[in-house]
């Protein structure tokens, strides 16, 4: 046995529903608009988090031997294939984001650095640049900005490759970065 779905209605409940509903207009078209789907959430407690730690992860304390003091500055991690860095010295990546750290006491210039590459790196940004100046308006005769970034980027896990920009990219007042993607 098989139940009726939709059962005949009775005529006076028909007159009452119409009555009660009124005139219907009916839709011109039968395809219905969806709103565009929402982005996706932000877990923002989890970003915040993320920031503090990778500013904590840059120690001023950081001493390696093998922490060059010339001009120029460069870096790669073991693995990173040379050509990867030939085209990084050339400037053959496309920076996505620049920070400026002129004015900046090396404490902040630490903080804009951590916030900086985890946007850089949120972001999807694979090549920054990095302008820490040449020094010459140092108290301490000397590029402090620079002698800390190399040390901050080195202690990063995110950061493969930095070197000293080409010299209409700022040359050794700047530094392109490249991260992980």
């Amino acid at each position: 046995m098989s139940k009726q779905r939709n059962p005949p209605l009775d005529p006076d409940e028909s007159a009452a529903f119409r009555e009660a509903v009124g005139e219907v207009i009916p839709i011109a078209h039968d395809r219905v608009s969806s709103r565009p789907a929402p982005p996706p959430a932000i877990a923002r407690q989890r970003q915040l988090d993320e920031a503090r730690v990778m500013q904590d992860a840059l120690s001023d304390d950081f001493h390696p031997i093998e922490l060059e003091t010339g001009e120029e500055l460069i870096f790669a991690r073991s693995g990173l294939q040379h050509s990867v860095l030939r085209k990084l010295r050339r400037g053959q990546f496309c920076v996505g984001a620049e920070l400026d750290l002129h004015g900046m006491t090396a404490p902040i210039a630490r903080q804009h650095v951590a916030h900086f590459l985890n946007d850089a790196r949120h972001a999807g940004i694979r090549c920054v640049r990095i302008i820490h100046g040449k020094g010459r308006g140092s108290s301490n005769k000397g590029p402090v900005l620079k002698v800390k970034l190399n040390t901050w980027l080195r202690q990063r896990h995110d950061v493969l490759a930095y070197c000293s920009a080409r010299p209409q990219d700022g040359g050794t007042g700047a530094a392109y970065v490249l991260l992980k993607r």
